[in-house]
């Protein structure tokens, strides 16, 4: 059976590792090319020869526009076009009120916000035929408690940006839309996917079981989310089956937005 992206060549930024690596395997499993971006030549490299001959690695720091605008060009160079882009690079960036640094707020909003304008600007300006851009956001985005001030605002602008760009380039045929994801039990909660190639497997694994056991009991659902939960997504609105879906933020969080929950264990309806 064809996939569902055959003969579609996307872009996943932040794609060495955790949602985008998850990302870039499952866009090729349903016949994409994919342009493999990210800062680890390692980590690139090597999924890149994971996934065969439809994915290449490129070296980007999204906190570039040049960088962004070379990704783009690599991926029309080697495969022809460019359909869809997965503005997904990111991390949790520090910045309290109270605390909040001039250097805090210039790095969280470059990387989270800028990379983000930056990447639709670039993959629009290539994209005559139509295309699926799609940013990564955040239930920070959407309701208090759910990251710091400065990440929760810079993923409130991620949202409200697709809104705009969505509306601005649909009669154009480019569709942008946004992913929300909460629960989602990746790198990101103990430093990054940097922080954990300094750690070794069984610590990540341990560190990776305690997060999923505490973010199940976070949500209606009864486990936590994961990597492949926002993976699925992105396949979806990358795809034709997404094809009316424009500047809509999709969140999936297994409902923790909709209320603050607490799972009691089986058997008692104490909290846990």
């Amino acid at each position: 059976m064809p996939g569902r992206l055959d003969g579609k060549v996307a872009v996943i930024t932040g794609a060495t590792s955790g949602i985008g690596a998850a990302t870039a395997r499952c866009f090729v499993a349903e016949g994409a090319h994919v342009v493999i971006a990210g800062r680890s030549e390692e980590r690139g490299s090597a999924l890149a020869a994971e996934l065969g001959a439809r994915a290449i690695f490129h070296r980007a720091d999204v906190m570039h526009e040049a960088e962004i605008a070379a990704v783009v060009d690599a991926a029309v160079s080697r495969f022809g076009t460019l359909d869809c882009l997965f503005n997904n690079a990111g991390a949790s960036t520090p910045g309290e009120l109270e605390t909040i640094t001039e250097e805090q707020f210039d790095f969280g909003m470059k990387l989270l916000v800028g990379s983000v304008m930056f990447g639709i600007k670039h993959a629009a300006r290539v994209m005559s035929g139509g295309g699926s851009i799609i940013n990564n956001s955040s239930i920070a985005a959407h309701r208090l408690g759910q990251g710091g001030m400065l990440y929760s605002a810079a993923k409130a602008a991620v949202s409200h940006i697709t809104r705009i760009a969505g509306a601005k380039l649909g009669p154009n045929g480019i569709r942008v839309n946004s992913i929300s994801p909460g629960a989602i039990a990746t790198p990101i909660f103990w430093g990054g996917s940097a922080k954990a190639q300094t750690l070794s497997a069984e610590d990540n694994a341990r560190k990776l079981a305690k997060l999923s056991g505490n973010l199940a009991k976070a949500t209606p659902l009864p486990r936590s989310g994961v990597a492949n939960d926002i993976a699925y997504a992105a396949v979806f609105l990358a795809s034709d089956e997404g094809s009316f879906i424009n500047a809509h933020d999709l969140v999936v969080d297994g409902g923790r937005i909709a209320q603050f929950y607490e799972r009691p264990p089986l058997g008692s309806e104490e909290p846990v």
